[in-house]
């Protein structure tokens, strides 16, 4: 008898330290990858409804901070310019340095360079005639300066973008330096991650590599699983050695 329970002992100091260490290892993930998310994130409340249908009025966003250089066609940025007011905004990067951004081919769609650019994520609804609505309701040209970023806004009818600007010293850009973060994904309501569009791929430069975020939330969640898994183990090892011990005793 006295074996049996020094190995009962033995495996239940095992089941302790495996428990211990998997309590330990759930948080240096968990709140490591808080930390993490605090260090690279930065959350914005979006204002307005320029950026329908990707975000909308009252949306949570996370974005991630970059610098200026690391922006690309297709993101979705927050950024404050003194000529556009001097508060964030958050609009979408469709021309970058050099581009001559234009709207609209005879399909109704943006061209950078000559190319023309799907954007699946605006909402071109068909008009009367069948056609879809254009990717912009005034047509516009304009060429990019250097150092300098065009932006629209996803809802192409109200948004106050690059559109309104064109007259100014900039011709409708704003300085790469204005750039604060990059917006990754929709916190709340939770619509999830924000993807490159891909139809900007083609063209020189590519898109941009998606954020850490999922990594992040992946290391979060794992340890919350391993804290609560190694949390368990001792009221259920303590329920089983009872039923053990209860089931000794009736025979």
């Amino acid at each position: 008898m006295s074996g049996t329970g020094r190995k009962e002992d033995g495996r239940g100091r095992l089941g302790a330290m495996v428990s211990g260490l998997a309590v330990a290892v759930g948080c240096v993930l968990f709140l490591g990858g808080f930390v993490w998310a605090a260090v690279v994130y930065q959350p914005y409340t979006v204002p307005t409804d320029s950026m329908s249908p990707t975000v909308k009025p009252g949306d949570r966003v996370l974005a991630e901070r970059i610098d200026g250089a690391d922006v690309r066609r297709g993101d979705v940025v927050v950024f404050t310019d003194e000529v556009w007011g001097a508060t964030p905004m958050v609009k979408r990067v469709v021309g970058v340095g050099g581009d001559k951004v234009a709207c609209c081919d005879r399909e109704g769609r943006l061209t950078v360079n000559g190319t023309p650019v799907d954007e699946p994520y605006l909402d071109r609804a068909p008009a009367a005639q069948g056609a879809k609505a254009p990717a912009s309701p005034q047509d516009f040209s304009a060429t990019v300066p250097r150092g300098q970023i065009f932006l629209l806004g996803d809802e192409r009818a109200t948004s106050l973008d690059s559109r309104v600007h064109l007259q100014d010293a900039g011709k409708g850009s704003v300085p790469l330096s204005a750039v604060q973060a990059r917006v990754d994904a929709v916190a709340w309501p939770m619509d999830g991650m924000i993807d490159r569009p891909s139809s900007f791929a083609a063209l020189p430069g590519g898109v941009s590599a998606a954020g850490p975020l999922p990594i992040q939330l992946g290391a979060i969640l794992v340890g919350v699983a391993l804290i609560l898994g190694g949390s368990m183990y001792a009221p259920v090892a303590a329920r089983l050695a009872r039923r053990r011990t209860a089931a000794g005793g009736a025979r």
